[in-house]
């Protein structure tokens, strides 16, 4: 009887270590988007990734409990209650500037709601920054033969960063919610690219919002399609069941995702994430 072969197991993946930056400059893109420029000795730590969607995971503590960032998350959870441990806050790197070790993100703020927006509407130079990442995966396909994209003010990085990276000759329509016409930025877009722009009139509500209504009833192109649609986590099921159901688009030819859900604090919304609420596709 032979001896028994040893499984072979993958080690785990080890995660990445926090990189420590420091704000070197802010800009108001419009009035509910804050860019933040990072940069500093800390960037050598950051390993980029090919996404157009790539994210980082901020992290944010007591100031009361004078930690030192970058935060040691594995010793931490040794000495501190749950309910003390610094908080994660997902965000979109909208550019990266290797030349000059920054990258910007872009957030999303509604006046003294939230722990980020606030934060970000108020940082200084200076300020230092710690976080995790970045992770994502989304790239433009170049062998299809149109894009689908439509997302809320959270998906603008992310929708920008797209359109960026599609082939010149590319065709499509980008669909953008957000509150009023002073909210539309300039974005990079090939010529072959529609972008409309919806207004809300006041700030997201499942009352106010128009965007999965608007990209369904928007005609249906012939050809492959790849299609990104992030935001407003019951918007994107919208758009999962139509997709899906009705127009027949390949799970692998779509991005949907969640970055917020309606009435969910961050932590709730993260935990619902392994829960059928929280699923954007069933049984995931």
């Amino acid at each position: 009887m032979s001896a028994p072969v040893p499984s072979r197991t993958r080690p785990p993946r080890q995660p990445k270590p926090p990189v420590l930056l420091e704000v070197v400059a802010t800009r108001r893109l419009s009035p509910h988007l804050v860019r933040l420029t990072l940069g500093g000795e800390g960037f050598s730590d950051y390993q980029d990734r090919d996404a157009t969607d790539k994210y980082i995971k901020l992290m944010f503590a007591d100031p009361a409990l004078g930690l030192t960032m970058p935060y040691d998350m594995e010793e931490l959870r040794e000495t501190l209650s749950p309910e003390q441990m610094p908080v994660r806050r997902t965000y979109t790197v909208r550019s990266v500037d290797h030349a000059a070790g920054t990258l910007d993100v872009d957030f999303v703020v509604h006046g003294e709601g939230g722990l980020a927006g606030p934060w970000a509407a108020n940082a200084q130079v200076g300020d230092p920054v710690t976080f995790g990442g970045p992770g994502g995966m989304f790239l433009p396909d170049p062998d299809v033969d149109w894009y689908l994209l439509a997302g809320d003010e959270s998906a603008i990085p992310a929708i920008s960063s797209a359109l960026e990276a599609m082939p010149a000759q590319a065709t499509g329509i980008a669909i953008i919610e957000v509150a009023g016409p002073e909210d539309e930025i300039p974005l990079s877009t090939p010529e072959g690219i529609e972008v409309q722009w919806l207004h809300r009139g006041d700030i997201f509500s499942p009352e106010s919002t128009t965007l999965a209504h608007t990209v369904i009833e928007t005609p249906w192109r012939e050809g492959s399609v790849q299609v990104f649609a992030h935001g407003e986590r019951e918007m994107v099921k919208d758009l999962r069941r139509y997709l899906a159901d009705v127009r027949g688009v390949d799970r692998k030819s779509m991005s949907l995702s969640a970055y917020w859900a309606y009435g969910r604090a961050e932590e709730a919304f993260q935990a619902e994430k392994s829960e059928p609420i929280g699923q954007i596709f069933p049984g995931a």
